[in-house]
């Protein structure tokens, strides 16, 4: 959050009515062009929406209610399309007024003013259902006080103008440095899978296609009362982490497929090669499921402002394509005693393997 404080005397005179028109702000070329957004719409948010000033005028009289002129949108937005050179092919940027209050106070023949001002920025977009959204970028507050003759209000009008065009150069300081490193503000997705594929000695087998399950992975006791042979516990996770680089979102995530040693058992008059292959048959699968997953993860499935939540949306529907497939498995080979489905179960997995890369 930016702040300002601004203290003013203003001396000279200058006549007026008695009763003033509204604030009118005077145009300006603005000494800096944005490069990376325009303001495509001016909202005025305040508690207060009444007039923006509360002037002294005469003497022995109270404050008298003065607004700028059409209001405070339309006037930030008259004097922002004079004053900043508008590239509609940048980013749409809305500037929401929360703050502009001026209070005077009168002492004598002289005046003293007290401003505030609050404004920001949030960008603009559209969702899947092309529904305007935003997102909230930074913000900007500024003070003044003041000291002018009754006689004169030139004062007042340019500590409202400057209060905006320090606005202005602050979200254009912010958007220059924050443009390339925000993510908030990135064009683009781009997405770096890496699998774990280490050969550990502790309690995990990560899953490679050249170390496969061999008994002594089964190392839990058998499951009493268990009707089956052998079973073996396998499962995936996901790791993410993102950098942003030159305004492109870099989504590294690190997938894990595994089998846990300690929860795996086997009897020990089920331990052949038929049997062992049965087991790595399921964490084949596994490994078939992290794969379908990876490729479900893609800068055209996600979108900038929400690629965490579909992420974790998509690895939880994989978790449970997982669970169905592994019963499906288990069920079609009678848990391995049906070898000709056995069978077919081992070319369908190899095929796919291969497919996608896993397996030559």
């Amino acid at each position: 959050m930016n702040k300002v404080f601004i203290s003013l005397l203003l001396v000279g005179s200058f006549a007026f009515s008695s009763a003033p028109d509204p604030i009118r702000l005077h145009s300006e070329q603005l000494p800096f062009t944005p490069k990376e957004f325009y303001i495509a719409a001016v909202t005025d948010q305040r508690p207060e929406r009444g007039p923006v000033a509360r002037l002294a005028l005469t003497l022995n009289q109270a404050v008298q209610p003065v607004d700028l002129d059409k209001g405070v949108a339309t006037s930030f937005q008259r004097f922002i399309d004079q004053g900043l050179k508008q590239n509609k092919t940048l980013r749409p940027i809305a500037m929401r007024v929360r703050q502009c209050r001026i209070s005077e106070t009168a002492l004598g023949n002289r005046v003293s003013g007290q401003f505030s001002y609050a404004v920001t920025f949030e960008l603009l977009g559209k969702d899947d259902a092309g529904v305007t959204t935003s997102t909230r970028l930074t913000d900007y507050q500024g003070s003044a006080t003041y000291t002018r003759p009754l006689s004169n209000l030139d004062v007042i009008e340019s500590t409202i103008r400057q209060a905006v065009v320090a606005s202005l150069r602050s979200l254009n300081e912010y958007m220059k440095r924050e443009s390339g490193r925000n993510e908030k503000l990135a064009r683009s997705l781009k997405i770096n899978f890496i699998d774990d594929s280490r050969n550990t000695d502790d309690d995990t087998v990560h899953y490679n296609s050249d170390r496969k399950l061999t008994w002594d992975d089964f190392q839990a006791a058998p499951r009493k009362g268990s009707h089956y042979a052998a079973e073996v516990f396998t499962s995936f996770s996901y790791e993410g982490k993102s950098t942003v680089k030159d305004g492109v979102i870099i989504l590294t995530l690190h997938a894990k497929t595994y089998m846990l040693k300690l929860s795996s058992w086997a009897r020990a008059d089920a331990r052949n090669a038929y049997a062992l292959n049965h087991e790595q048959r399921h964490f084949d699968i596994t490994k078939l499921i992290v794969e379908r997953f990876k490729r479900k993860i893609h800068p055209d499935s996600l979108t900038l402002e929400d690629y965490n939540s579909i992420t974790q949306y998509q690895f939880i529907e994989s978790f449970r394509e997982m669970g169905k497939m592994q019963t499906q498995y288990d069920k079609e080979t009678n848990h391995s005693l049906n070898q000709a489905a056995q069978e077919r179960w081992n070319q369908k997995i190899d095929a796919e393997l291969r497919s996608l890369g896993v397996s030559k």
